[in-house]
């Protein structure tokens, strides 16, 4: 879908410069740029609150992103640096489910993370990593946004090696935690999630097994740990966002 906003002429501009969403789990999302000054920022936005209803996101009095569902992950669009107010609203309505100042930063890449808390969904500002991994590593931040699964330990586990033989990259995950960036050598992994302080062995049962994924070199991810619901319950499951991806080379 079509970026929104309530001006014409800044409309106008911005959709000269922006592409496709890339889509992930459901909703409709905000619109990707092609390019960016360096003096430029950029946002996304991802959903990741169970209890609110298909959102808007608006920056002032601009749409970044609308009927976004849970699960969905925007891709960037650009903003100009300084103070920011952004508001989620119900989709269609002015009905403010939660809002946000700031200030956005020249030069730099920022997540809004909006979540479930005791007080309801919340939105929480992150700074994204928009620079290449050291050689030879690849940069993941993980954030829990599962509340309903309790504690965990993660391993990246490469080709040919068992779970019994892995090492989990970090602990004792629980709800609301972000580990921040973790340089990690590059390489093929599976992300697989056992219960918090579980010895693996050939026969532990994850509470969590993604699909082998390539990392390129120097790239930075963030992978989000939600709460699925499906037929026979609420199941862990793991999104993941694309902070930065090094340059083709030809």
């Amino acid at each position: 879908m079509l970026l929104k906003t309530r001006q014409p002429a800044r409309q106008a501009a911005r959709l000269a410069i922006l592409a496709a969403t890339l889509g992930v789990l459901s909703g409709c999302q905000g619109i990707g740029t092609l390019s960016l000054p360096q003096s430029g920022s950029q946002v996304r936005i991802i959903d990741v609150s169970s209890t609110s209803p298909a959102l808007d996101i608006y920056q002032g009095h601009d749409a970044l992103a609308y009927n976004l569902g849970f699960g969905t992950i925007t891709s960037y669009v650009p903003v100009a640096p300084g103070a920011y107010s952004l508001a989620a609203n119900s989709t269609g309505t002015a009905q403010t489910v939660s809002a946000a100042k700031g200030t956005f930063l020249p030069a730099s890449q920022y997540t809004v993370l909006i979540g479930d808390t005791a007080a309801g969904p919340q939105p929480l500002t992150l700074k994204d990593q928009n620079q290449p991994a050291p050689r030879g590593q690849i940069a993941l931040r993980l954030i829990d946004q599962a509340e309903r699964v309790g504690s965990v330990d993660l391993y990246l586990v490469p080709p040919g090696q068992t779970l019994a033989d892995a090492r989990p990259v970090a602990a004792n995950i629980v709800f609301g935690a972000n580990t921040g960036y973790l340089n990690i050598p590059t390489g093929t992994y599976t992300l697989i999630m056992l219960p918090a302080g579980t010895i693996p062995t050939e026969t532990t049962i994850p509470a969590y097994t993604g699909t082998q994924v390539v990392y390129a070199d120097g790239s930075a991810r963030t992978i989000i740990l939600i709460d699925q619901l499906q037929v026979s319950g609420y199941r862990l499951q793991a999104i993941t966002a694309a902070d930065y991806d090094p340059p083709a080379t030809l």
